[in-house]
């Protein structure tokens, strides 16, 4: 028996049949916004990423804020740690506290949080930035409200807890400023 030729192979030029290269594009899921409102030119792009989607378009002067804020939490941390005694005496006007402990357990907590602070400062990742933002207003918020309540219990108006309160609004005021600055969509060119 003879073999049966196979039909000549044609050649199809899906390359410029627009089509065709539409539909396939379509069933691989590129081409198309995704969720973020990127367009993918690969399935590869998609699959892996985009650096760009990850890098943070940072507002003026933050880098200086987390700084200063990781400065300010190690140099509150150590003193709490090293010299609880003064540490209190200075905010609340008051003779020596009865136990250390409360005090030392408060600056190792700072201590932690300085930590997040300083590796915060090192990142690019916006979640990260942002949720060390949010710690950091949640802190002072907190130390807002305790200040504010022992100093109405005490009633008894102490010019370094004062102090306090205000550098505390402003801080959250700062804190709150870059979470929301950092978290906002850059605009399409």
């Amino acid at each position: 028996m003879a073999a049966k030729q196979p039909p000549p192979l044609m050649k199809k030029h899906s390359q410029t049949d627009l089509v065709s290269r539409l539909k396939t594009r379509k069933i691989l899921g590129v081409g198309g916004e995704d969720d973020d409102g990127e367009v993918h030119r690969s399935k590869i792009s998609q699959v892996l990423g985009n650096e760009i989607k990850f890098a943070v378009r940072e507002p003026l002067g933050l880098r200086v804020w987390q700084l200063v804020s990781a400065v300010m939490f190690s140099g509150v941390a150590v003193m709490a740690l090293a010299f609880p005694d003064q540490l209190y005496d200075v905010i609340f006007d008051e003779e020596s506290v009865s136990s250390k402990t409360p005090i030392r357990l408060y600056g190792g907590a700072l201590l932690s949080i300085a930590l997040i602070m300083w590796n915060a400062l090192y990142t690019a990742e916006k979640v990260v930035i942002r949720w060390t933002l949010l710690t950091e207003a949640c802190y002072f918020a907190v130390q807002f409200l305790v200040t504010t309540v022992s100093l109405v219990e005490s009633s008894r108006i102490a010019t370094g807890a004062v102090l306090l309160l205000v550098s505390r609004a402003v801080f959250i005021l700062i804190s709150i400023y870059y979470y929301y600055q950092v978290g906002r969509r850059p605009k399409k060119v």
